[in-house]
């Protein structure tokens, strides 16, 4: 797991330094030397909870995006590799904090600096309304996205120490009803677009009405997952909701190699002088690859012409080589049949799910993230030049500094999104195709303009604008044309592949519906049941005597009324 908070440059808050620290309670208590919550700058606050915001985003995408292959998943197994330290962090941040800002008494989370911000409006004169109006948003937001992760959370008896020092926690249906009062609170306070009062609005610079977009944005998802379709249509006809790239709630991230460093975390996990860290996912390399997917070379960014035991970029069989990638001299087993198993042609190298094997020297050969949407390399085949006699590296194809310098953007509600939703939630297979292709002509459109952060690529391997409008006629007449299964699978297969970098509501999704039944299975045969929520958070377990940790990952989330483990998703 990432902690984005800390690779953001000091500027974000407000020129004070910070130590980050990890924290193992969910309550906090200040230093008396510390300043109390309620003294504190209110801009800085407002900072504190944007960060912590920030990065649960990042967080809850990076789990879902495993589980749905847009990811690598790295477990054989579901239940060990989904440990319950898996949300220590996007909980404490939720709740309390995950690391202190010295000097200040504020802590980087969103509950008790949205109680500090409310308390500090009733104390004075000055209109806080935006810094509280946004902080209920994004704790709505967390909100939501724990109850789809956990099936429960703390609500009712959350923030109150004093009264509730072991906090009981609220049922799903609990939360969600709580989440929408706290948008319609926030609402409420945005509507009159209050001013800023100094403060720093990392996503809109201070647009209230974009705001009110990403409000009902988060509305739209919140009811697609519970099927509230008359609620879901009032506000796509309203069409106060996210609906071009100019409303896209994300966040941008910076170019500093310094510490703190402000780059996209993936960038600064793989351009490294060492080499590539985390791989990329087979499944959806070799779908993109299949599929001549336009966007392929914005998302993936291609080290070595071949891997093992594929096809090269010039047709021919690259060898099996036992020390990069040793499943190379695997014969598939019986349940790979029909997926690709080790090695995708074309040089994607990554890794299939499941895969944990151990870490071979493939730090310069392997896949790494493009130019969209860490701001990576655009892919323009420069491959890594190796000396044929002495195998030394003479061109390596990653490294600090190159590409578009880690200046991404963590996505988390864009406009392609919600068209995938409107399909989602139409009733007529006209509208979810007409749904899909303008899903595709944003999400393709906004995924090409990052091309031009790259200033050394060639350019001239981008699609044209023929071959993207190809692709997009192409998907939609296979859509029109298939039936049954393939027809859905077609939607949902589109859907993961424009959520790459942002990929929560494939989990949603998946679990909804149980689609794309194409997804490659697990490199384990019996990987454990698919996990339909995690394990709670393991920290505020064991500080909550009231808590008790699940021995499975079978609880359902109350909106999830598909048969019961392991006969669903159908695909594990």
């Amino acid at each position: 797991m990432k902690n984005i908070f800390k690779h953001i440059t000091l500027v974000l808050l407000a020129g004070i330094s910070f130590t980050a620290c990890e924290t193992t309670d969910l309550d906090l208590t200040i230093s008396p030397n510390e300043l109390s919550p309620t003294q504190s700058d209110p801009n800085l606050l407002l900072n504190a909870m944007q960060l912590a915001y920030i990065s649960n985003q990042d967080d809850f995408g990076d789990v879902a995006a495993q589980l749905t292959r847009i990811e690598y998943f790295g477990s054989r197994n579901y239940f060990n590799g989904l440990s319950g330290t898996t949300l220590n962090s996007v909980w404490a941040r939720t709740y309390s904090s995950d690391f202190n800002i010295p000097g200040t008494g504020v802590d980087v989370g969103l509950l008790t600096n949205l109680q500090a911000l409310e308390a500090i409006d009733a104390e004075t004169d000055v209109d806080y309304s935006f810094h509280i109006g946004i902080g209920k948003i994004m704790y709505a937001h967390s909100l939501f996205q724990l109850a789809d992760m956990l099936g429960v959370a703390a609500f009712s008896e959350a923030g109150n120490p004093a009264e509730f020092p072991a906090p009981t926690l609220d049922s799903g249906e609990e939360i969600y009803a709580a989440a929408f009062r706290l948008l319609n609170e926030a609402e409420a306070l945005l509507a009159s677009g209050p001013g800023v009062q100094g403060a720093t609005d990392m996503f809109y610079e201070g647009d209230t009405s974009k705001w009110i977009k990403a409000l009902n944005s988060i509305r739209l998802r919140s009811y697609k997952n519970t099927g509230n379709k008359a609620a879901f249509d009032a506000i796509v006809a309203s069409g106060d909701y996210i609906t071009s790239s100019d409303d896209d709630l994300q966040f941008r991230y910076g170019v500093s190699e310094l510490q703190p460093s402000d780059r996209h975390p993936d960038y600064e996990a793989s351009y490294t002088p060492t080499g590539v860290g985390p791989y990329r996912s087979n499944w959806l390399m070799n779908l993109m690859l299949q599929n001549d997917d336009p966007r392929i070379r914005y998302y993936f960014y291609r080290q070595a012409n071949g891997t093992p035991g594929a096809i090269d970029v010039n047709g021919n069989e690259v060898p099996p080589n036992e020390e990069t990638i040793s499943c190379s001299f695997f014969t598939p087993p019986a349940h790979y049949a029909g997926y690709v198993y080790c090695s995708v042609d074309n040089g994607y190298w990554g890794r299939s799910h499941g895969n944990d094997e151990g870490g071979p020297p493939d730090g310069f050969l392997k896949t790494a993230p493009g130019v969209y949407p860490a701001a990576g390399r655009f892919d323009d085949s420069q491959f890594s030049d190796v000396d044929a006699v002495t195998g030394v590296l003479l061109a390596p194809g990653v490294g600090l500094g190159q590409g578009g310098g880690g200046a991404g953007i963590e996505p988390i509600i864009l406009s392609s999104y919600v068209d995938f939703w409107i399909g989602e939630m139409a009733t007529s297979d006209a509208e979810k195709a007409d749904a899909l292709e303008a899903g595709l002509t944003k999400s393709i459109a906004k995924v090409q303009s990052f091309g031009a952060l790259d200033g050394s690529a060639d350019l001239s391997f981008e699609p044209t604008e023929t071959e993207v409008e190809d692709y997009i006629a192409g998907i939609v007449d296979a859509f029109n044309n298939a039936t049954g299964d393939d027809k859905e699978n077609i939607f949902a297969e589109q859907y993961f592949t424009t959520l790459y970098g942002g990929g929560f509501e494939s989990y949603n999704y998946y679990r909804k519906t149980g689609f794309p039944t194409t997804v490659a299975p697990n490199w384990e045969p019996d990987p454990g049941p698919f996990p339909r929520t995690l394990l709670l958070p393991q920290n505020e377990v064991l500080n909550n005597p009231n808590l008790e940790q699940r021995s499975d990952l079978t609880t359902q989330v109350f909106w999830d009324n598909n048969p019961a483990s392991p006969t669903f998703p159908p695909a594990n």
